[in-house]
């Protein structure tokens, strides 16, 4: 279990740049061939890395609080786990351990609301990628093996 929680290390920073969706506001367009077949509109691929960054570039505050739940608290998690399990770390650490899987778990969340307020709307489309099953899987692994280390 130790070295599955290990692997979690390297699993969600691979998550973090893997297409998550790709969303589309209007149909594509491509310009005929006399004109170079050139598209317009074409779909934009969404990443916990690329959404993090618009939300720097429009709100620091939810920034912030983002990258701390999608980036930060899964990795302390993992790697708070880690040390406990090959013994450098106390286990009287452990509450703290699990308040950051509890914090961890809240990245799903955000993106599945993502995901409902867009299909909602009922504006242009959304794909969910391969992106979004690994970050998934990697949380849930992370929860179970939180569960394991009890």
């Amino acid at each position: 279990m130790k070295y599955l929680n290990l692997g979690l290390l390297f699993i969600f920073p691979l998550a973090w740049f893997a297409p998550l969706m790709r969303t589309q506001l209007v149909p594509e367009w491509k310009f005929p061939n006399w004109l170079g077949s050139a598209t317009l509109f074409g779909p934009e691929t969404i990443t916990v890395i690329s959404g993090i960054q618009k939300l720097w570039a429009s709100d620091v505050a939810l920034a912030l609080a983002v990258t701390f739940f999608a980036l930060v608290a899964p990795m302390l998690k993992c790697g708070g786990t880690a040390l406990i399990q090959f013994g450098m770390l106390s286990s009287a650490v452990k509450p703290i351990i699990m308040v950051m899987a509890k914090l961890a778990m809240a990245d799903i969340f955000i993106v599945s609301i993502y995901i409902v307020i867009a299909k909602g709307i009922g504006i242009g489309s959304i794909e969910i990628d391969w992106g979004l099953y690994l970050f998934t899987g990697a949380v849930i692994l992370s929860f179970m093996v939180s569960i394991a280390s009890k």
